[in-house]
Parts: C-alpha cells; structure tokens; sequence
C-alpha cells in the first residue's frame, strides 16, 4: 500500500511540474529532442520546385503524370530514464535532497516526452540494478514512474555507473534519449558510458548539493561516508582543512566536465538550493542551437 503522504506528494508534483512543462518546456523538449528520421507518408502529384530525387517512378509510369513521395519526420522516441537511488542521493541541506531535485526533473522530462508522443521508461540503480519499468506511454505510466522513484529504497549500498549503462545497453535496442540522474560518485565508469553515448542520446544529469562542496566551520564533526560506511572525525574549524577539501572537491567537478566536454557529452548541473528551470532551459537552447 502506498502512504497517503506519498500519494499527496506524487500528486502536488504532478501538479506543479504539468505546469511547467504546458507553459515552459513542452515546445523546448521537442525542439530539443528531434525525431531518428524521415518515414514515408504518402504520394502527391509534382510541382514544380519540387525535388525529382523524391519522384515515385512506380507510380508516375501508371498514372502517365510525375508524382512525388512526400516524409515526415518519424517523431516518436523513447525516453528512458537512469536515476541512481544509491545512499549518497538521500543527502539535502536545503529544502530538499538531491534524490527528490532528481525525482521533480525527471518528472518534468517525462510529462513532456509523453505530451509529445513519446514513450518513457525507468531504471533504477546503485550498485546494482533496483528496478526496471519498460517504455510505455500516458500519463497513467508516468505516475507509476514517480510512485516507483518515491517508494524504491535501493539494497545496494554504493554507485555502479558503468554496470547501470551496461544493463541499459542490453535493454535497449534502438537508439533512445537515455538520461543519466546521478551525483557522478563513482569510479571507472568511462568505457561504458562511452559506448552509451555512440548508442544512445545520452544527457547527464548531474545533481549536487553546495554543502558537500564547501565545509562549514562548526568545529569537530564526526563524518559518516553514506555509501562506505566510513566514519571519521573532521576538525571544520580547520582554514586548512575546509580549503583542502575545497581543492579536492573542485578538482575532481572540473575533472568531470572536462570528461563531458572532451567526449561531446551533454550535461546539466543542478543544485539542490537552486531552480533547475534556467539550466534546464539552458540545456535546451544549447540542444536546439546545434540543429
């Protein structure tokens, strides 16, 4: 059974995010997300201007006048949604955690893939693979998704990347819109998500929380690693120490877009005290700009 707080906030988020989508991202999702191709729609009597290449000869030589094959393009997508539920997501020092800034943006991304026609699935994942609910449509199938993204606590007690893309890599036989949710701490992903981007339209979707990036000082405070279970004592009153830290953590962000970059990857960074709605926009933008 699922709890009534989780109902009401399944449905407040499909409230807010419905909104957005109708007034903000629908058209940019489109624009943004174009269909794999061109697929035959019907036969038209030439005009001039028209392109010859594109003339039916099976059908001109029966008729005795040219005709010409008219395309659209073949709009239907999938949409497969990647979203690491591993320990290390449930930490927030705002308003929410990154797993429930994951979940609002997946929901957003969703409710706009099946305003335009497309398909959407999940996949769950830690260091294992949590849950799996294939592609479908309707706003119906979206709401399972969010109930599932609420309600699956992960067995696994880290982060396999490349495992979750490998699986993703099986399951998939056409080429989709794969987007990866995660905080991106994890090790050796490289390969597998190399070969996920040659397959699919990946996007990365980076989800942070200023506080891991920046320790305040409150003096000694017993840190407890979420998906190690490594404890430790921090001494934040340390100037050294918080700079160290710094250091360490910009180091290894900059080592990542730099990664993203190099590979011609797509990725967004959203934090858990900021709207996603301008990185979102600008994401988009920069999608639709390449076309």
């Amino acid at each position: 059974m699922i709890s009534k707080e989780i109902l009401s906030k399944i449905r407040k988020l499909e409230i807010h995010t419905k909104g957005l989508v109708n007034n903000i991202f629908s058209g940019e999702y489109q624009s943004a997300f174009k269909g794999r191709g061109m697929e035959f729609s019907e036969v038209r009597e030439y005009t001039f201007g028209d392109d010859v290449r594109q003339i039916d000869w099976n059908v001109t030589a029966r008729s005795s006048e040219p005709y010409i094959k008219v395309f659209e393009e073949e709009r239907e997508q999938t949409l497969m949604l990647c979203v690491d539920i591993s320990p290390s997501g449930y930490f927030g020092s705002h308003s929410q955690t990154k797993m429930e800034l994951a979940i609002e943006i997946c929901a957003v991304l969703a409710f706009s893939a099946i305003k335009n026609g497309d398909k959407v699935g999940l996949v769950l994942f830690s260091d294992k693979i949590e849950k799996v609910v294939p592609p479908k449509k309707g706003r119906t199938h979206v709401l399972r998704l969010i109930r599932e993204l609420y309600t699956t606590e992960p067995d696994g007690t880290s982060t396999n990347i490349g495992e979750a893309l490998s699986y993703v890599n099986r399951l998939l036989t056409r080429r989709s819109i794969l987007v990866l949710a995660s905080d991106f701490q994890d090790e050796n992903f490289e390969k597998q998500h190399r070969i996920t981007t040659q397959k699919h339209d990946l996007v990365n979707l980076v989800i942070n929380d200023r506080l891991e990036e920046d320790l305040p000082d409150i003096g000694i405070v017993p840190f407890r690693d979420a998906e190690t279970g490594k404890e430790s004592l921090v001494d934040t009153s340390s100037k050294k120490v918080r700079e160290a830290y710094r250091k360490r953590v910009q180091e290894r962000k900059k080592s990542l877009q730099e990664y993203f970059l190099k590979n011609k990857m797509d990725s967004i960074d959203v934090y858990t005290n900021e709207s996603y709605i301008k990185p979102l926009i600008n994401f988009f933008q920069r999608r639709i700009s390449r076309f």
